[in-house]
Order: C-alpha cells, then structure tokens, then sequence
C-alpha cells in the first residue's frame, strides 16, 4: 500500500552535489555564514564547488583513517558545513551521526558513548568550551574542522590527500542517524536508511516542484535535523539554487531576502514567528514567496496569515505538514489568505503514501474531550534507536508507529492535534488550542508556553515583543473566556530552554519554574 511499490535506490547522500552539479552546474548555494572548512570560498557558491568540497574532505577522512561502515559523529560549531560533512562521510560508505551544537557536553558525550567508538568531528571551541574530555577515550579519534588541540587531528592538515572513489552502499545500509528533540530527556538517536529517507521524498518534493526553477529556496532547519536532508536534496535536484540561513534575526533575513527573494521558504514554526516583523518591511523581503512550508511543530494561525499578507504572489500558500523525526511527513494541508482558523487541524494523510489512526485510551471514541493516541504508518520509520532497541519497540503498535501526541480526526477525516501526551494538563483539553487563541488576541506576544506548577495548576509564560512589559489589563480581557489558569508569568525568549529546532522544552521549562 505505501512506498515499496516504486522505485527505491535510496537517498546517496555522498554523491549529492555531483549530481546536482552534472545537471545544474551555475546554481548556487547562497549562505548567511563562511563555512569553518573552508571560509575562503566565501557565502556564494556553486554546485560545483561544493561537490569539489565534498570529494575533497572525504579523501581527507580516508587519510585520516575512515572506512566504510564506521561512525563517525559530527558536533561542531552552528554551520551549515555539519550538513555537508554528513554528505562527506556518505561518500565514504561511512555513518554520519549528527548531534546539534545546542547540546550540552555531558549529553554529546552519553551519545557519543552509545555509538560505541566513533570518530568524532568537532572544533578547538567545542572541545575547549563544552566538551569533557572523556570524549577522548569514547572516541576512535578525534579530528578538527578549525582550530588546534594537541590530542586531536586537523583536518586541514590533510589537504592535498589523493581523491577517492565515492561508495555506493545499498538502500538498506544506515546512511544517517541524526538524533530526537530531547524535549522529554536525553535524545534518541534514530537511524535512518537511504531507503526509508527516499520514501519521504514524494509529498516533500510536490511541494518544491510547484516553484519554477529559476526561483531559489530558502531553508533554515537545524543543520542536523533530518529534514534537512530532505528540503536540501530535493531542491538541488529539481534545479533550484538554495539560500541556506544559520540565523533567524529577522534583520539581517530581511537584508538578505530582499537581496535574493526566494519563492519557497522552509522554516521552523518559531524562526516563522520571528519573521511576522518582515511583512512591515518596505523592502517587501517576502514579496516573492509563492509557498511558506514547516513540518516541525504546531503553528500558529496569526502566525500564517500575517506571513501570507506579506507576499505579493497571486495565490501564496502555507504548507503545514504533521511529522516526526522518526516517521517524516505524515499529514498535511494548505492554507490561503486568511484560511486558517484552527490550528489543530494538521490535515489529511497522503494518499497511497501514509496511513493515520487514533486510538482509544478510555473505550470511548476519541473526540477532543477524549483525544486518543495518534498512531502512524510510513515507509519513511527510522529502522531503530541506535544503542535502544527496547525503546524503539515500545512505539510500534502492530506496525504502527506511536506519535507521543493525542488528538482525534474529524468525520471527514482530519487529524487534530491537541497535545504531546507528556504535557497535557488536567482540565485542559488542549494547551496548544489556547495559546492559539492567545497569540490572535494579544499581537504583542511572540511566545506563550502553558506548562502546570507543582499542583498542577496551569501556567502561561509569556515572551513579548522586544521584552516590553506585559499590558495586564489585555491579558485579563484576553483570558476572560479562557480555562482558569495562573497568573503570567513573564520571561525573555533567550532564556527559555529550546531544542535544536527552536521548539521550547516544556517539561524543563516547568521544572525550572519549580526551582524558581
């Protein structure tokens, strides 16, 4: 019924950009940083040059001692060259494990320790300001992409190593793991096949397909995020240049999209809610985008329709898609012009291609006063937990994989999403539904996270445009209607504890509440 009737040869991450460069030899890869590997070839690149790149570090982890079928973790420094090490060590037959530069030391050397010795890539800053220096002994060996460290090796050290073949590894072979959000503890570490990435492909690249080719797409998503490794390849496929952003300040985005004005954006919801301010840009930095696409978190409907208003596009788009890092897309839909009302709704699955179901926790029907378990079916289902078998088995159900999140589809089949299971709060029927209606009535916000006290009392923490006080007397009229919740409580957005894709971890920021 789902993918493994079409043709399948898997993602080949290591030979990526030299077939992008064979066809699309002039397109770009358009940046917002220098690349730590080599900052000499600047913020505008060609397919061309980055397939040389690619080629060239992967003859230097040969000379480094890499082989296929090795692990070989990549923390380092934000920049998109973690992407592109992946495609390096691809080339090689090897592992990629990509493990976000937000991670603490102590977390990156547990993970570090469950690959069972890798090689491990990082830079003189992580290793003099983060890092323990257990991951010495955890490591096979321990290489630098900048910097110097007297127990490491430098990979610049190794230029000139002669060239070698790419490998071709089966669809079925590991060909990157990438790690959970570990907005419940210590991330998971998923294991991802060329094949299982390649079944994703087809409700992500309709969307791509869509934008003419002359159009560039611009992407910022956690350079270790799996979806990374979807929104990339298909748009350098289909013969798009892309626009690649480690930042989301609105200015400087503003500054560069009115430079090179995409006509798809792929975002984190939260660097999406940062960029409201740009529809009030004169510049129009937005202007040209016919499709504004995320598949990470729930959204906000103000936040959907504001970013619409600031495209001059006949008829713009904003693709919502419900996915998970393990399964990739599951459902999805699109919204116009002041289309979306309900933010819950997450659309429908795609047909032939993904399955959704919603299972009873009480006996009863599940509606949104008694939302069930959102189970899920995809080819794209990483293959394991490296190193936590056991815990990967506890989420398949007869096949089918457990979301973590409860919610209930309508009679004409859309799935509504209410809540992570974990942060549900009694008397509540969805936490999200209700910062949706507080971010529609109350503009001045740019965050609001309900998470219980000790008694489980819900509380609203409340982030505001550029930290002003918040207007108490609209918060009470805000919540007049509302579920009785406890007073605000007012933070600034760097403060509050996030994953790798901007998402707030919940449960740590209700801890930290406690401690306060």
């Amino acid at each position: 019924m789902f993918l493994q009737r079409i043709g399948n040869k898997g993602i080949r991450l290591g030979t990526l950009f030299e077939r992008a460069a064979s066809r699309f030899p002039t397109n770009f890869v358009i940046l917002d940083h220098d690349l730590d590997i080599a900052p000499e070839l600047g913020r505008r690149l060609t397919l061309v040059q980055v397939a040389d790149l690619v080629d060239d570090f992967a003859s230097r982890l040969w000379a480094a001692g890499v082989r296929t079928g090795d692990h070989v973790v990549v923390h380092k420094t934000d920049a998109f060259d973690i992407t592109l090490l992946a495609c390096v060590i691809a080339r090689l037959g090897a592992i990629p494990v990509l493990l976000s530069s937000k991670l603490d030391g102590a977390t990156v050397a547990e993970l570090v320790r469950r690959v069972n010795m890798p090689y491990l890539i990082t830079d003189q800053a992580k290793l003099d300001n983060d890092l323990p220096a257990s991951v010495f002994d955890l490591s096979k060996q321990v290489l630098l992409t900048s910097g110097s460290h007297p127990m490491a090796t430098d990979l610049a050290s190794l230029a000139g190593a002669p060239r070698v073949a790419a490998v071709h590894m089966p669809p079925s072979h590991p060909t990157l793991v990438t790690h959970t959000s570990g907005t419940t503890g210590i991330p998971k570490l998923a294991v991802h096949t060329g094949a299982t990435f390649e079944a994703r492909y087809r409700p992500q690249g309709t969307v791509a397909s869509f934008v003419g080719r002359r159009e560039s797409v611009a992407i910022h998503v956690s350079f270790v995020h799996s979806r990374m490794f979807t929104a990339m390849p298909i748009s350098i496929l289909q013969g798009h240049s892309i626009i690649v952003l480690a930042d989301d300040e609105p200015a400087s985005v503003g500054d560069l999209f009115a430079q090179a004005p995409p006509g798809l954006i792929e975002a984190h919801p939260n660097s999406f809610m940062r960029w409201e301010e740009l529809v009030d840009d004169p510049r129009e930095p937005l202007g040209q985008v016919k499709y504004f696409s995320s598949t990470f978190d729930a959204i906000h409907p103000r936040t959907v329709r504001r970013l619409l208003s600031g495209s001059r596009r006949r008829a713009p788009l904003f693709i919502q898609m419900y996915g998970q890092s393990e399964v990739g897309p599951i459902a999805g839909r699109a919204y116009k012009k002041h289309g979306m009302q309900n933010g819950r709704c997450v659309g429908v699955p795609f047909p032939g291609m993904t399955g959704v179901r919603v299972v009873s926790r009480d006996g009863r029907p599940p509606t949104k006063e008694t939302p069930g378990y959102i189970e899920v079916k995809s080819d794209g289902r990483i293959i394991t937990y490296l190193g936590e078998r056991e815990r990967w088995e506890k989420q398949v159900h007869d096949g089918w994989w457990r979301m973590g999140d409860v919610g209930y589809r309508t009679k004409w089949g859309c799935l509504h999403l209410l809540d992570r299971e974990v942060d549900e709060i009694p008397g509540i029927d969805s936490t999200l539904e209700i910062e949706d209606k507080l971010f529609e009535r109350l503009p001045e916000l740019v965050e609001v996270i309900i998470v219980p006290d000790q008694n489980g009392c819900p509380v609203p923490v409340v982030c505001t445009r550029n930290d002003d006080d918040l207007d108490r007397a609209a918060w009470s009229s805000a919540v007049a209607t509302l579920p009785k919740m406890a007073d605000p409580v007012q933070w600034k957005m760097a403060d509050l504890p996030q994953t790798a894709t901007t998402k707030i971890k919940r449960l740590e920021l209700a801890r930290l509440l406690a401690g306060e």
